[in-house]
């Protein structure tokens, strides 16, 4: 039994050690050493571990659930990145806005994704993987000649350009104007992985998920890369913009990735500001992902995040944000 033990209290070492390890993302670029951004794609199978792992030696009293209580509190905001409470005042919002992988409409037809998006009264629509057009019926400004990324939205544009990014990756902007107040939307989806579904799929098959997890590792890597680049752009954007910016789209990135932290510098990540319950997003595979994100400047003040998981018009949920700009 000692033994026993002393090996699970070696294997939760171990799993505090991977979790503490995503923090390095943030100071460790995919181009250095891209392994720290592969942990951050087990953080919630690893943290579920770690926190079974706690109540496990709290029901047999071990005074070690302390040190591995201590060490889980630095993993406080990581997971809230993920899993959220949030308690804000419902303050009356006067900005709202959607933000939705489409997948150029292959899933359901087009014609479903805008009767979707018209439901939501949303001032402003962000929308990635678009196909030729997009243009949501009561929607006067678009902004869609920019590839993969489009907006749709009932308020003015002032002014809009493109972010150039290297790889498959592709950002714009938009100035628009709200209560007298200039703001700066920036749509941005990162290069994809492009997996074939398939090849991703667990199988029975020890042999073929060797062959598999190879196949993923030769997908992630190159990636990894590249968005490295990409978000080099996108943070200069953000650092120039002339207005507060209100920064969302498809990362093609977890949680306490590089990418998350490296975007996020100096903005407000609005799930965690005002979210409750679960982050993810990406609904394709049973594994819980969150890539799709909504950020803010700081001295914006955001209300309301809400992943819509009633809305079956992409491989996606719509995320659903509110603001009350002063």
């Amino acid at each position: 039994m000692k033994i026993f033990r002393f090996l699970l209290t070696l294997f939760h070492l171990v799993i505090i050690v991977l979790l503490l390890g995503t923090l390095l993302n943030d100071y460790i670029p995919p181009r250095v050493f891209p392994w720290v951004n592969m942990l951050s794609l087990s953080f919630p199978v690893l943290m579920i571990l770690n926190v079974l792992l706690c109540v496990f030696w709290l029901v047999l009293w071990k005074k070690r659930v302390f040190l591995f209580l201590l060490l889980s509190l630095f993993l406080i905001n990581p997971t809230r990145r993920w899993l959220n409470y949030s308690d804000t005042a419902h303050e009356k919002a006067n900005l709202k806005i959607v933000s939705v992988n489409i997948k150029g409409g292959t899933l359901f037809g087009y014609q479903k994704v805008y009767d979707y998006l018209k439901t939501t009264d949303a001032d402003i629509i962000l929308a990635q993987e678009y196909a030729s057009e997009f243009k949501v019926p009561g929607y006067e400004h678009r902004t869609d000649a920019y590839e993969i990324v489009a907006l749709n939205s009932k308020i003015k544009i002032l002014e809009q350009g493109k972010i150039a990014t290297v790889g498959n990756g592709n950002s714009f902007f938009a100035d628009v104007e709200v209560n007298g107040k200039k703001i700066r939307l920036i749509n941005v989806y990162l290069s994809p992985f492009s997996f074939e579904k398939g090849k991703v799929k667990p199988s029975e098959d020890l042999d073929k998920n060797k062959l598999k997890l190879r196949y993923v590792i030769r997908k992630l890597v190159p990636t990894f890369k590249n968005h490295q680049d990409e978000v080099a752009d996108v943070q200069r954007a953000v650092s120039e913009s002339p207005y507060p910016v209100i920064l969302a789209g498809d990362f093609n990135a977890v949680p306490n990735s590089y990418e998350y932290y490296q975007i996020g510098k100096n903005l407000k990540d609005v799930f965690v500001e005002t979210g409750s319950g679960s982050s993810t997003s990406f609904h394709d595979y049973k594994f819980p992902i969150r890539i799709d994100y909504v950020f803010c400047s700081p001295e914006l003040k955001p209300i309301s995040y809400k992943v819509d998981r009633s809305a079956k018009v992409s491989d996606h949920f719509p995320v659903i944000t509110e603001f009350k700009i002063d």
